[in-house]
């Protein structure tokens, strides 16, 4: 099948949300090929512990991709314990340089607590504004979700589940069968 034909791989929506001391990441299960929904239950969120440091991720994009990407990490973890943004601008410049790595095409999310920080192949590693970070087809829906409650008294996790629905509910690449993991700060 030629490139041109392949419908292309969609789907995934991934929040995290820092809140009252607190990172929630939380993603859908959905993996749709075309129009087509291949599997339901994905598990795109994760937990990391290079070196005993727990570390919370959530990816979007190639599986394969985002797992290369998530071992890299770890061993940059691994190479600086505790420091999260220097193993995240670490991978992002060997991301951005490296051949092999250039071709990778997935976004991560990941935590340690204290820093929220979203990594691009484009080299980019965010701060995101607000404690709030979304990637994924339905991102900016549980972006602009998520923003909307984070005034209110409700917790990260609160705010990391509703804000899914909510785009589960818009998005036809996002199902409501998610992956929720919290750490503190």
């Amino acid at each position: 099948m030629a490139s041109e034909e392949f419908p292309g791989w969609h789907g995934t929506t991934i929040i995290g949300v820092r809140k009252g001391g607190q990172v929630v990441i939380a993603g859908d299960g959905q993996v749709s090929l075309g129009q087509t929904v291949i599997k339901g239950t994905a598990r795109k969120v994760r937990r990391l512990s290079p070196g005993g440091q727990d570390v919370i991720c959530g990816f979007a994009g190639s599986t394969a991709d985002a797992f290369t990407l998530l071992e890299r990490l770890e061993k940059k973890l691994e190479a600086t314990p505790g420091q999260l943004a220097r193993a995240s601008v670490e991978l992002a410049k060997d991301w951005r340089t490296d051949k092999y790595l250039q071709k990778l095409e997935a976004m991560l999310i990941v935590s340690d607590g204290k820093e929220l920080l979203v990594i691009t192949g484009a080299g980019d590693v965010l701060e995101p504004e607000h404690d709030i970070a979304a990637i994924g087809s339905g991102g900016n829906f549980a972006l602009a979700a998520g923003r909307a409650m984070m005034g209110s008294k409700k917790d990260a996790e609160t705010i990391a589940r509703e804000a899914m629905a909510i785009a589960a509910d818009i998005c036809v690449y996002t199902n409501g069968n998610l992956t929720v993991e919290a750490i503190k700060a």
